[in-house]
C-alpha cells in the first residue's frame, strides 16, 4: 500500500503531530527495504552540485551515486558508491565523457532487483536526444532539461513511447518552475479525468522580477532598461538579457503543459516545438540583432519611453502589466506575452521577486482555481525538484 493511501486509512484519533511522524518512518522504512537504485549523474554545475549535496544528506538510503560526467571528466565506479568527496574523486580522475560508454555500464547495472536513473542536470540538446535509448534500455531519465520536452514533437513522441512499452521512466518536474508541483499537478488532474479549460501563470522568474518592480498599479516608476539592468546584476537573467525578453523560455514551458494537457483536450494545437508558440517577444525590434548583453543594456534606455507608456496606460486602467503564458484549451491556443492584469488580481497581489504561479482552470476547480505559486528559479528548488523525481522511483 502507498505511504499517502495508508496515512488516509489511520484513526481519526491520531493526532495532527503523530501522522508526519508515521510518515517519514513509513517512508524510511520503504527506502531500506527498497531496490538499490544506481544513480548516474551528468552535469555538476549549480544545480547537478546542489542535487549531489542534497542527495547525500538521505540516510538509509537505497541510491548509490555511482558515476558522475563533466564537460570534461567523467567518472564511474558502482563498486564504492561515490560520498563527500566526489567533487576532488571527480577532478581526479582521468577519463573523458564517453556517453555511449555511460550507456553501456549503466545498462549493465540494470536488473529485476537493481533500478538505474540516470540525472541530466545540463541544457544540452545532445544528452536529451539519448533519452530514448536509456529509456528502452531500462534506465529512468530524471532531469531539469527542458529541451527534450519542449523541442521536435518527434524526440518528445519517441520518448513518451520509449517509457511506455515498459522501459525506465522519465520525470521532469523541474522542467517549469523549478521545485514547484506543476507538471506533477497537471499530470494528476489529466491522469483523474479532470478537463483542462485554461492553463494561465508567470512562468519566468525573470520576468517575474522584472514586472514586479517595473510595474506596480503607479502610472510612474523605475525606467524599463534600469529594472533590467539590475535583474541581471542580480542574477536574475541571462548574461544576454535578450534571451530572456525573446519569451523562449516561457514557450519552451507552455509547450511542455500543453503536451500534457492535449490528452485530455482535443482542440489544443499539435505543437511541433516551441517555436510553435505565439510569442510576443519583448525585445525592440532595433535591438534585435545586438550580439552582447553589454551593447543590448547600453542601447535599451532608448526604448524606455515604450514601455512607460505601456505602464501608464496599465496604470490608468487600474492594472498592471505581467509576461504570462496561457494555455488555452477551449479556443485551442498557446501564447506569451505582456498583458494586463486589474491591481486586485492575484498576479498582483501574490508575487514577489522572482515567484512563478501558476493557475489552473479545469472543470472540477471551476470557480476558484488551482494555484502553485513559490520561488520558480535558483539552484536549491530546481535540485530539490529533481531530487523530488528521483525518490518517486522508489
Amino acid at each position: 500500500m502507498a505511504i499517502a493511501s495508508f496515512l488516509t486509512r489511520l484513526p481519526s484519533a491520531l493526532t495532527a503531530s503523530v501522522r508526519p511522524s508515521l510518515g517519514r518512518l513509513l517512508l524510511h522504512t520503504t527506502m531500506a527495504s527498497s531496490p538499490k537504485i544506481y544513480v548516474a549523474v551528468v552535469g555538476v554545475g549549480l544545480v547537478g552540485s546542489e542535487f549531489i549535496n542534497q542527495l547525500l544528506t538521505i540516510r538509509s538510503s537505497p541510491f548509490h551515486l555511482v558515476s558522475l560526467t563533466s564537460t570534461t571528466r567523467t567518472l564511474f565506479n558502482h563498486a564504492q558508491p561515490l560520498s563527500a568527496s566526489w567533487k576532488s574523486d571527480l577532478a581526479s580522475s582521468a577519463d573523458r565523457p564517453d556517453l555511449a560508454k555511460l550507456t553501456q555500464q549503466l545498462s549493465a547495472l540494470v536488473s529485476p532487483t537493481q533500478k538505474v536513473a540516470l540525472i541530466d542536470n545540463t541544457s544540452s540538446e545532445d544528452v536529451a536526444a539519448l533519452y530514448p535509448t536509456w529509456l528502452k534500455a531500462g534506465i529512468s531519465v530524471v532531469t531539469p532539461n527542458k529541451k527534450a520536452f519542449s523541442g521536435d514533437i518527434a524526440l518528445y513522441e519517441e520518448i513518451v513511447a520509449a517509457s511506455a512499452s515498459g522501459g525506465g521512466k522519465f520525470l521532469n518536474e523541474a522542467t517549469v518552475g523549478a521545485g514547484l508541483p506543476v507538471v506533477g499537478t497537471l499530470k494528476d488532474l489529466v491522469a483523474t479525468g479532470d478537463k483542462i479549460v485554461k492553463i494561465e501563470g508567470v512562468f519566468s522568474g525573470t520576468m517575474s522580477y522584472i514586472f514586479n518592480e517595473f510595474s506596480t498599479g503607479q502610472p510612474d516608476g523605475p525606467a524599463f532598461s534600469s529594472v533590467v539592468k539590475i535583474a541581471r546584476d542580480k542574477g536574475y537573467t541571462e548574461p544576454h538579457p535578450a534571451d530572456d525578453l525573446n519569451g523562449a523560455d516561457v514557450a519552451r514551458k507552455l509547450t511542455i503543459l500543453s503536451r500534457i494537457a492535449s490528452s485530455s483536450s482535443s482542440s489544443l494545437p499539435r505543437l511541433q516545438s516551441y517555436a510553435a508558440v505565439d510569442t510576443a517577444s519583448l525585445i525592440p525590434p532595433a535591438l534585435e540583432n545586438i550580439s552582447t548583453g553589454d551593447e543590448f543594456l547600453a542601447r535599451l534606455p532608448e526604448h524606455d519611453a515604450h514601455f512607460a507608456s505601456l505602464r501608464a496606460e496599465a496604470a490608468a486602467a487600474g492594472a498592471v502589466l505581467r509576461f504570462v503564458g496561457v494555455v488555452d484549451a477551449v479556443n485551442g491556443r498557446v501564447r506569451a506575452a505582456l498583458e494586463r492584469y486589474p491591481t486586485t488580481h492575484p498576479f498582483s497581489t501574490s508575487l514577489g521577486g522572482s515567484d512563478n504561479i501558476i493557475m489552473f482552470h479545469t472543470e472540477r476547480y471551476g470557480a476558484r482555481p488551482l494555484i502553485v505559486q513559490g520561488a520558480g528559479a535558483g539552484a536549491a528548488v530546481t535540485a530539490m525538484g529533481v531530487l523530488g523525481d528521483l525518490l518517486r522511483l522508489v
